[in-house]
C-alpha cells in the first residue's frame, strides 16, 4: 500500500499534462450525435498504449464489510455500458436493470415491495421522490412510474437518449439527453414544459451528470462542454452559466472536458468536477466562484471530515481540505482500476472498482483498511449508503446491503 500524504500544493505540470483516460472510440458501436462522437470513458485508444490496473496487495483489515441482504435484479448492468445507480428514497432502494427489470426494496429487511418488468431497454436511472420513480430508456423516452406500486405513469419521448437519472421536485422530472439538451416534462402527465439546449462538442465521454433540482428553484447541470449551468425550474429561464474547464489541445480528443460526475450540494454552494479540467466551487444563487483548484475528473464528489474527496481520471482517490487547495492526503493503491464515485461511510471512503471489490479508506489518512468482493463481474453504479448501510449494485445484477464491524484483535 502506498498512500501519499501531501503537502499544500497542487499536482505538478507534469502529473497535469500526462494524465490519460483509458477511452477508446468505439466505432461500431458508439453513438453518433450530428458531428458528435462518444467515448467510453474506460477504455482508451491510440499507440497500443495501455494502462494496467494496479494489483491489488494485501491489507490490514481494521473493518469488516458484514453482508445484510441481497437481492437480484434482471441482467445488471446488462452488455453495453451502462451505469444504472440506484435511488434510496423513504427507506426503498430503487434498482433497474438493462433489460427493464425495475425493483423496490426494503433498504432495512431486503423485502420487496414490488417488481415491474418492463421489457425495454434502461440506459438511465434510477431517480425516486414525490411519488415517482423516473428511468430513461435507449430509446430516448423518459419512463416514470408509481413509486409505491411500481405501475406505468407515463412515458415521453425526448431528443436523444437519457444515460442519467431524471429528477423531480413535484412539479417537474427534468433529465439531460446526450445531446446536451436539459428537458422538463410535467410531472403528472409528461407533457413537455420547457428545453434548455448547450452547445455540443465533437468529442465527448458516453455519459452525463444527472440534473440537481436545488432548494432556491432552480435546476444545475454540467454539460459535455465544460460549463455549469442554472435555470429556473418553474420555467427554463436561464439564470447563470459558468466555466468548469476550458478546452484546451490540437486535437478533439485532448479537447474533450465533460462534466460528468454528479453535482455536490453544500449549503449555498454547489460543486462541480471535469475531465481535462478542474474541481469547483460556485455560489448557488449567482453562480460565482467561491473556490477552485486543477483536477481531472468525470466522478461525482463527496465530503466528510472537513474535506473534499474525489477520484481522479487515473484513480487516485484524493482528499482535500474544504475552502483550500490542500491536499490532505491522496492514495493510488487503486490505480486505474475504474473506480465508482467516492462516498462517505461513517469513518470512511467507499468506492468499487471494475473487479468487483469495495474498498473502504480511512477518511483520516486515506489508509485502505477493509475490503471485500461483491460481484465478479464488477461494480459500476456508485454506491450509496443510508443509516449506517452501504448499498451496492453489481454489474451482474447483484444488489446487497452491507454494515461495517470494527476488527477486534
Amino acid at each position: 500500500m502506498r498512500v501519499h500524504l501531501k503537502s499544500p500544493q497542487s499536482l505538478s505540470a507534469s502529473q497535469r499534462h500526462h494524465r490519460i483516460l483509458r477511452v477508446s472510440v468505439i466505432t461500431a458501436l458508439s453513438f453518433l450525435l450530428g458531428a458528435c462522437a462518444q467515448l467510453n470513458p474506460m477504455n482508451w485508444f491510440g499507440d497500443d498504449e495501455v494502462n494496467e490496473p494496479k494489483q491489488l496487495v494485501d491489507i490490514q483489515r481494521e473493518v469488516v464489510l458484514d453482508r445484510d441482504w441481497s437481492v437480484s435484479v434482471g441482467n445488471g448492468q446488462g452488455k453495453t455500458y451502462t451505469k444504472l445507480t440506484p435511488a434510496l428514497n423513504g427507506g426503498v432502494v430503487y434498482a433497474a436493470s438493462e433489460s427493464g427489470n425495475v425493483v423496490a426494496i426494503e433498504a432495512d429487511s431486503g423485502r420487496e415491495v414490488w417488481n415491474n418488468r418492463l421489457r425495454i431497454t434502461l440506459t438511465g436511472g434510477v431517480g425516486a421522490g414525490n411519488g415517482l420513480v423516473m428511468l430513461g430508456t435507449k430509446d430516448a423516452e423518459v419512463l416514470v412510474l408509481d413509486q409505491f406500486t411500481g405501475e406505468e405513469r407515463w412515458r415521453k419521448l425526448v431528443s436523444s437518449e437519457v444515460l442519467s437519472a431524471p429528477q423531480t421536485n413535484g412539479d417537474i422530472v427534468v433529465s439531460q439527453t446526450v445531446d446536451d439538451k436539459l428537458v422538463a416534462l410535467d410531472a403528472e402527465d409528461g407533457e413537455n414544459r420547457w428545453i434548455y439546449e448547450a452547445t455540443l462538442p465533437a468529442l465527448t465521454l458516453r455519459g452525463t451528470s444527472k440534473p440537481l433540482i436545488a432548494p432556491n428553484g432552480s435546476v444545475i447541470a454540467g454539460f459535455s462542454n465544460g460549463t455549469l449551468v442554472s435555470v429556473a425550474a418553474a420555467n427554463g429561464v436561464w439564470r447563470w452559466e459558468e466555466r468548469v474547464a476550458i478546452p484546451e489541445g490540437e486535437y478533439d480528443i485532448d479537447r474533450v472536458i465533460d462534466v460528468d460526475g454528479d453535482l455536490l450540494l453544500d449549503g449555498g454552494r454547489v460543486f462541480a468536477a471535469s475531465y481535462h479540467g478542474n474541481l469547483m466551487a460556485f455560489d448557488l444563487d449567482s453562480g460565482r466562484i467561491v473556490w477552485g483548484m486543477e483536477a481531472s475528473s468525470y466522478h461525482g464528489i463527496t465530503q466528510g471530515f472537513g474535506n473534499i474527496y474525489y477520484a481522479s481520471d487515473t484513480g487516485h482517490i484524493v482528499a482535500i481540505r474544504n475552502n483550500s487547495e490542500d491536499i490532505v492526503w491522496e492514495n493510488d493503491d487503486l490505480e486505474y482500476r475504474e473506480l465508482t464515485a467516492p462516498v462517505a461511510f461513517g469513518n470512511y471512503i467507499a468506492v468499487a472498482d471494475f473487479e468487483g471489490y469495495v474498498h473502504l479508506l480511512s477518511q483520516v489518512d486515506g489508509r485502505i483498511v477493509g475490503r471485500v468482493r461483491v460481484d465478479n463481474d464488477g461494480v459500476r453504479a456508485d454506491l450509496i449508503t443510508r443509516n449506517g448501510k452501504l448499498f451496492v449494485y453489481g454489474n451482474s445484477g447483484r444488489l446487497a446491503a452491507f454494515t461495517a464491524r470494527q476488527v477486534t484483535r
